[in-house]
């Protein structure tokens, strides 16, 4: 399931005259049985509520009193999540003749036409309140409380991401909690401006636009809304126009080395953020050590746990950077295996992480992986990869999108369909290049689709973590032969230049063995033109340069 909630007003939209029928509570009880979640969002005070309503039992939460009181009918436990109602102002009203009035735990409500003596009396008692209009009822809460502040709480305690909630409602204070949801709905009765903001305008009014909805849900799930809605962009073509990748779908983004794999991921990530869509890196090389908006688990010596790691997923506002980088290959392929089937449950509980990033997936899903297929399940997932040929088969079989970067992006497309057996699909006239990314939608289009190539707005450091503490290789190490040793990656470099004498260290500036390293190994074109500049100034004394060049060294790769 994609929508694993329903949340739904009371009063004109799941009730007519304070009343819901039985075949509204029918309607409900199904989509329950379905094993989503029902939550109730109501301007009413709670005693009222059950009063009117005695099926209270129906729902796993209920957000009362306008978002200010949480309840819990499985425990029965009330929680106030706002300051109580003022009992200055209740005073000041009744003396000024203000009927009816009713008093809640924290919000305090009349109706039409007193809406002029409440702003007056909140102005003569100074206080910082605020008004919310539900039709002809006014309501008087604490700055900041309203329905969409209550729901919010309410997912949080339930352990749902508001994007995977369907809501719907009728009426003005309804937008708060309508906005924040991944799909909103109006009934028919709704005032205009709840249904011009509506994803879904709902034929029928009142509880049986509810059933309505609930018979849409059930059929369609995700394809209640629009691609755009609650999918990530991809890219935009040369013809301007926008390309999506739905929910729950795999993408696979492949391409040669120095091709913009990472840079691109991480356009993607920035993506995802403004639309508050959570993410889960797993990542071997320390692409992501500095990602924005991420926490890491795990460091460039520190392995990460699973427990840890899970326990941050949980964390409701956190995306997480799994940073395998101190581990194994073996290790490596362990800890993916150990963390799918948490991320796994997580997701269908919770909706998060709303997408899976495998970065490098030759090291967590190599080839000679006996994994089934279909074994990612219902997570949509990024994987990036250097050749589909490196990771493992069962893997391919579940592509529902297909990025090339990089000269051979062309050739990766034909060498793909080839191995899925498929006809290669058409590419367009203008040929790609450099400038360009190829897309093929495996799922319904045999055209490939050319995509602008597109820069992340943060810095991207690429392999950061592989360059600061991992492995060059023994042919890419750079040697000192007067200490006779080897430098594998840049904390070591750094550790053994230091105890080079004058002379030796003199001879490496003077050919340009630290740039040139830089450039060929480190593929770093910006550190290689500082330290260049550092290594021809011969003003500088052997160890004031190595003292420069160290500085540019850690203020690129936060050593």
């Amino acid at each position: 399931m994609h929508f694993l909630a329903l949340a739904v007003d009371y009063d004109g939209t799941l009730a007519e005259n304070g009343s819901v029928p039985e075949e509204v509570r029918a309607s409900l009880t199904a989509l329950k049985n379905s094993g989503r979640k029902l939550l109730l969002v109501t301007g009413r005070e709670l005693q009222a509520l059950r009063h009117h309503f005695p099926y209270l039992n129906l729902f796993d939460m209920i957000v009362a009193e306008n978002g200010a009181l949480l309840y819990d009918p499985a425990t029965d436990v009330e929680e106030l999540i706002a300051d109580p109602a003022s009992t200055a102002l209740v005073s000041r009203l009744r003396d000024k003749g203000v009927s009816p009035l009713s008093v809640g735990r924290s919000v305090i409500a009349t109706w039409h036409p007193f809406e002029e003596a409440v702003i007056t009396t909140i102005r003569e008692l100074g206080l910082e309140l605020q008004i919310t209009f539900n039709k002809d009822a006014v309501m008087i809460l604490p700055p900041g409380v309203n329905k969409g502040s209550g729901l919010a709480a309410a997912l949080r305690r339930l352990g749902i991401c508001e994007l995977n909630v369907v809501a719907v409602g009728d009426a003005e204070n309804d937008h708060s909690f309508l906005s924040i949801c991944g799909c909103a709905a109006a009934v028919s009765n709704a005032i205009d401006a709840i249904k011009a903001s509506a994803d879904i305008r709902l034929v029928h009014d009142h509880g049986r636009g509810v059933c309505e909805l609930v018979d849409m849900l059930l059929d369609k799930d995700a394809a209640l809304v629009p691609v755009e809605r609650i999918g990530l962009l991809l890219g935009q073509t040369s013809e301007t126009r926008k390309v999506w990748l739905a929910p729950e779908s795999v993408l696979l983004v492949i391409g040669n080395s120095g091709a913009g794999k990472s840079s691109y991921v991480t356009w993607l990530t920035e993506r995802m953020v403004q639309a508050h869509q959570g993410f889960c890196i797993i990542d071997p090389e320390g692409d992501y050590l500095t990602l924005e908006d991420a926490v890491t688990v795990g460091g460039l010596t520190v392995p990460p746990t699973t427990e840890e790691s899970v326990h941050h997923l949980l964390q409701a506002q956190l995306n997480v950077v799994v940073s395998a980088l101190a581990l194994d290959p073996a290790g490596r392929v362990q800890l993916f295996g150990e963390l799918l089937p948490f991320i796994q449950d997580l997701r269908s509980a919770s909706g998060r992480p709303y997408w899976l990033v495998v970065d490098e997936a030759h090291y967590m899903l190599p080839h000679c992986a006996l994994w089934p297929p279909g074994f990612l399940g219902n997570i949509g997932a990024v994987i990036v990869a250097l050749d589909f040929d490196q990771v493992c088969p069962s893997l391919l079989d579940g592509i529902n999108v297909l990025v090339t970067l990089g000269s051979t992006a062309r050739e990766l497309v034909e060498q793909f369909a080839s191995r899925l057996r498929r006809r290669c699909p058409d590419f367009p006239e203008r040929l790609s290049g450099p400038e360009y990314a190829c897309l093929w939608n495996l799922q319904n289009d045999n055209q490939v689709l050319l995509l602008d190539q597109v820069k992340p707005a943060q810095k991207h450091h690429r392999h950061s973590g592989k360059y600061v503490a991992g492995d060059v290789g023994a042919w890419h190490a750079f040697r000192f032969p007067s200490l006779g040793q080897s430098a594998s990656n840049l904390t070591e470099f750094l550790k053994a230049s230091t105890r080079l004498d004058e002379p030796a260290l003199g001879s490496h500036l003077q050919a340009g063995d630290f740039s040139n390293w830089f450039r060929e190994v480190i593929r770093d074109d910006v550190l290689a033109n500082k330290t260049r500049v550092i290594e021809t100034d011969s003003r500088l004394a052997p160890s004031v340069a190595l003292q420069q060049i160290t500085r540019v060294v850690q203020s690129r790769y936060h050593l």
